[in-house]
């Protein structure tokens, strides 16, 4: 019997989604599957890629209440401001698929005598895409629509926190008429998810989430000399000028360091104040932060969601007591 993920909802504590782990026969299975897709997928005119992924997008969006619901209930997002994620998704992939012809077009180098130059864009096979719970379409839709494009198979892994959107992605995919294989998705444990990017069959990774996390992908894929995109979580400051336009300031501020809870890999943590405006921004800060509603992100009059699980919760204190 294969072990379960469980995800717990930040909003009540309460068990939202249960998924069992992929076995060893349905990973391999998955595996050859992308990995014999790929030869047609890619021979697919571009034309056609395109035309298949914005009827995939036309799917998604479609839903856009049930996802925008899930998305709270799985990682706790207010409820008023889950369904951006997926416009941002729609704007996201349509623009992708607008600019795929002059992205995989074919380069034309300066003339040599006696020699044609050009440089072709070919896919490169499967790609492995893992994706974090804090923007959990937005992250993966970066890698999986331009792999997709340009003539890739895909297989996703998302958060256990958020397991529901890989499936949401597979029936957009599905409702479009995606070929068999193209675009996969498995729930798995920590141990199966560095398996697979040791394995020979996937050809590329695509990582978002922590520095930690990365430091596992960056060394599973060592030696197997395939490309490994990491996109991690930063620090980031912001420093408020002298001259700066204050309201406007603290609104942009404010906002990057509180939207989602603050958990953002972008996400404004720490501010420097020129001391001319010091008093000015501190007094106009604090009153834009009073301004917040904290409770339950299914709840319409919530602007502040709780974080994603207790222990984030008990880490945000010991920053606070320190």
């Amino acid at each position: 019997m294969c072990a379960e993920q469980i995800t717990i909802s930040p909003i009540d504590g309460s068990v939202y989604v249960r998924r069992s782990y992929a076995d060893k026969a349905t990973i391999d299975t998955t595996l050859d599957r992308a990995r014999a897709a790929r030869k047609q997928w890619k021979k697919l005119p571009l034309a056609d890629r395109k035309a298949l992924c914005s009827t995939a997008v036309d799917a998604f969006v479609a839903k856009k209440n049930n996802i925008a619901e899930e998305i709270s209930w799985q990682m706790g997002r207010p409820i008023r401001a889950a369904a951006g994620e997926v416009n941002g998704v729609e704007e996201r992939a349509r623009t992708m698929i607008e600019l795929a012809d002059e992205g995989l077009a074919t380069i034309t180098l300066p003339e040599k005598p006696g020699f044609e130059r050009w440089i072709q864009r070919e896919p490169l096979g499967v790609v492995f895409v893992i994706a974090p719970w804090n923007y959990p379409y937005l992250t993966a839709i970066n890698a999986v629509m331009p792999a997709i494009l340009a003539g890739n198979t895909v297989i996703l892994k998302h958060s256990a926190q958020t397991p529901l959107c890989s499936e949401r992605f597979a029936e957009a995919f599905q409702a479009a008429g995606l070929p068999d294989g193209v675009f996969q998705y498995l729930h798995l444990s920590h141990e199966d998810t560095e398996a697979i990017i040791k394995d020979e069959r996937i050809d590329y990774v695509a990582f978002t989430g922590s520095v930690s996390a990365g430091s596992m992908v960056e060394k599973a894929a060592a030696g197997r000399f395939i490309g490994v995109g990491l996109e991690l979580g930063g620090k980031d400051p912001a420093y408020i000028r002298a001259d700066a336009d204050i309201p406007h300031a603290v609104d942009v501020t404010m906002d990057g360091a509180f939207f989602n809870s603050g958990q953002s890999c972008c996400g404004i943590e720490r501010i420097y104040v020129h001391e001319s405006v010091y008093d000015k921004y501190l007094q106009q800060a604090i009153a834009w932060v009073k301004n917040l509603k904290l409770g339950r992100s299914d709840e319409q009059d919530t602007t502040l969601g709780p974080v994603v699980r207790t222990s984030a919760a008990d880490f945000v204190r010991k920053q606070t007591s320190d």
